[in-house]
């Protein structure tokens, strides 16, 4: 094998050909992060709503041995609906992909196809980052890494609260990501917009993100930027209201033997039990709304290249 077995939908590929903006977009939200048909539904929401800002989406999967970018409709289904699909990051997606399988695609390996793909910009919703206990476990995600190898600008609403937040940004520090807050002084923190942490960098436009990746690469510096962008506060649930919820699920999983990449599934689920669906309501609207500020990041992109 010379090249790798990239397939793009008609929709993208036709984007590409008139250059014009794409936003790419993970898969383990719909398999991992959401009960069928809640997925469906909220993957075709994302991609109206980066439509209607004028860009093109373009959902990212392996199926059956290849690396699609964009999925048709009736592909989007299938994988809602599909069971025990493999969860992909930087380590297995390769093998997947060598063994013909069938995989959604974490922030990492959506990270490494987009770059593949020559797309500038990936929506999602929370990264991943520092579990609690990292010191012990040494569990935290390849999202981390890929931020600071890979050229791509990521758009979400802070690394997912079930975290280590203050862990997660040293991690990201260390590694020379920026980490921009798009309009306020505070990271926010998934489902809220408060974490207690400053933000490192704040930038208050979808052009002043784009320059400044654009100018990253013209300095020559490696690797992509994170976008930390709040939950409207309509939709947020309170940090205060979360905490408590946060602590007795991860002491569950840790009574339940729950270790690698089925924590974050198990937590998620949790909590959902946990806050009696309010979680998932609000992750649904923290994603559109990322959604939606990809896709102007994405115009930017576009403008200023000329």
């Amino acid at each position: 094998m010379t090249s790798l077995p990239l397939h793009f939908s008609a929709e993208v590929a036709s984007a590409r050909d008139r250059g014009a903006p794409i936003v790419a977009l993970e898969s383990t939200i719909i398999t991992h992060g959401m009960p069928y048909p809640r997925n469906v539904e909220t993957a075709r929401a994302v991609e109206a709503v980066i439509r209607a800002e004028g860009a093109v989406p373009a959902t990212i999967a392996v199926l059956d041995g290849t690396l699609h970018i964009g999925l048709d409709p009736d592909q989007l289904t299938a994988l809602a609906q599909a069971k025990n699909v493999a969860k992909l990051s930087r380590a297995d997606l390769a093998v997947c992909i060598a063994t013909g399988g069938t995989g959604a695609t974490t922030v990492a390996a959506t990270m490494i196809a987009a770059a593949q793909a020559g797309i500038d910009v990936f929506a999602t919703g929370g990264i991943g980052g520092v579990h609690a206990g990292a010191e012990l476990s040494f569990d935290i995600s390849a999202d981390l890494q890929e931020l600071a190898r890979t050229p791509v600008t990521v758009i979400c609403a802070g690394a997912k609260a079930i975290l280590d937040l203050p862990k997660t940004l040293e991690v990201l520090e260390t590694l020379g990501v920026p980490v921009i807050v798009n309009g306020q002084d505070e990271l926010p923190a998934f489902w809220s917009r408060a974490s207690g942490l400053a933000a490192p960098l704040r930038l208050d436009s979808p052009q002043q993100i784009a320059r400044a990746a654009l100018t990253r690469a013209a300095l020559g510096l490696s690797g992509g930027q994170l976008v930390a962008n709040p939950i409207p506060e309509a939709d947020e649930i309170p940090a205060e209201v979360l905490a408590p919820l946060i602590a007795q699920a991860q002491a569950e999983a840790q009574a339940d033997g729950i270790t690698a990449k089925a924590v974050t599934p198990y937590l998620l689920a949790r909590l959902f039990e946990l806050t009696e669906g309010r979680s998932l309501e609000a992750n649904i609207a923290l994603v559109l709304n990322n959604a939606r500020l990809a896709a102007q990041i994405a115009q930017q992109f576009t403008a200023l290249r000329g």
